[in-house]
């Protein structure tokens, strides 16, 4: 089998632009993927073109060898863009690799260790504003079947608060833990807003709300000002979304910066990688909870890894989406009475692409909304769930 076409297709999710890849072979099987990177949507196709070129012809089951050679022959090496690229060609290639078989890409990857995975929402909040709004968002979200909750309390906060934010800030988590009770477990995220003393004086004041874990508390590009802040926090520590590759992961858990371990399938180099550095965050007794607030195919992607890794602990995946998710895709999410997603065992990543669909909701500009009071503006106000009505049974 020969691939004799890579190319990408962008679809508009208000948020942002998913990006999805498509591998094309000379025995007709065509793989999928999403290489989503907010703001970058026009960089990571230009990476991708790139690819293209080096891979007409290859193998699409040589994954190792494939994706070895690509990364040991770029000049420039890593970073969000290529490697974004690199991770959705990786996970393509599984995909194709698994259809060949006729096989879910879990199978390949050691087969199951478990069939469904505790998940928690993001995206719950949009549009809220008050303390009351988000109590009110978050009852609903665990009507809907949701046993976790993660969201951004923190306005356009930058580095530092100034006198009296923290204790408006944390109205909202005071309301949400009040409104849903012990025993719904709450994320709260960060966004690498903060310096050191401003993350450290934060992780005290969430303390009272018995938090999984505080995301991100400070930027992203310093391994000492984590582990500075994990040592002082009362509240676990949680970080990796923005880390690229097994190099930033090592010395994190080495150094022990982090409580969870959170790399993203589609940014962090693909299957392979992610399973790597699931065996080094159990070395280290670290549970796995990767990043993904993204669409179908990665989502997909990021369950085939909770089907095979015995660390993975949490998804994260989005409590409702823009309402032609469930147009774009065949994805049919499951969730059971207890929070947990049930993993899909169709072939391959198990998801087909409606190219249709995706044609009706081109590409649009999307800004970053993380410094702006637009934080918590990323799902339209017509948003609805996609997952499957009928509630998955237990078994």
């Amino acid at each position: 089998m020969k691939i004799t076409s890579l190319d990408t297709v962008v679809v508009d999710f208000y948020r942002t632009n998913l990006i999805f890849i498509r591998l094309g072979t000379d025995e007709g099987l065509t793989g999928v993927a999403e290489a989503t990177l907010e703001g970058q949507e026009q960089a990571v196709q230009g990476a991708v073109a790139v690819l293209a070129d080096a891979v007409l012809g290859k193998d699409p089951t040589r994954i190792s060898r494939t994706i070895y050679e690509l990364n040991r022959d770029a000049y420039w090496r890593g970073g969000p863009v290529s490697l974004t690229a690199l991770s959705a060609l990786e996970m393509a290639m599984w995909d194709v690799s698994a259809r060949a078989l006729g096989v879910p890409v879990h199978r390949m990857l050691g087969g199951q260790v478990r069939d469904r995975v505790r998940a928690y929402a993001n995206g719950w909040f949009s549009g809220a504003w008050s303390p009351e709004d988000f109590a009110a968002a978050a009852v609903r979200t665990v009507a809907q079947g949701f046993r976790g909750l993660k969201w951004d309390p923190f306005e356009a906060a930058d580095l530092s608060l100034g006198p009296g934010d923290l204790r408006r800030m944390l109205e909202p988590v005071a309301a949400v833990r009040e409104a849903v009770g012990d025993d719904v477990e709450l994320f709260i995220e960060g966004h690498g807003r903060f310096d050191v003393p401003t993350a450290i004086q934060v992780a005290r004041g969430l303390e009272p709300f018995n938090p999984v874990f505080f995301e991100e508390p400070c930027p992203p590009d310093s391994i000492d000002a984590l582990i500075e802040v994990r040592s002082k926090s009362p509240v676990p520590v949680a970080a990796g979304e923005r880390w690229m590759g097994r190099n930033t992961f090592i010395p994190a858990l080495a150094r022990k910066a982090v409580d969870y371990i959170q790399p993203d399938v589609t940014h962090a180099g693909g299957l392979l990688e992610l399973s790597f550095i699931s065996t080094l965050a159990a070395a280290h007794y670290v549970p796995f909870a990767p990043h993904n607030p993204s669409g179908p195919l990665s989502t997909a992607a990021t369950l085939q890894l909770a089907a095979a890794l015995p660390n993975f602990r949490y998804l994260e995946i989005m409590a409702t989406d823009v309402p032609w998710r469930s147009e774009i895709s065949d994805e049919r999410l499951k969730l059971t009475a207890e929070g947990d997603v049930l993993v899909p065992d169709g072939v391959g990543l198990g998801v087909e692409l409606n190219f249709d669909a995706i044609a009706e909701h081109p590409y649009t500009p999307h800004p970053m909304r993380i410094f702006s009071d637009a934080v918590a503006d990323i799902r339209p106000p017509d948003a609805r769930s996609y997952f499957n009505l009928e509630r998955a049974a237990v078994r």
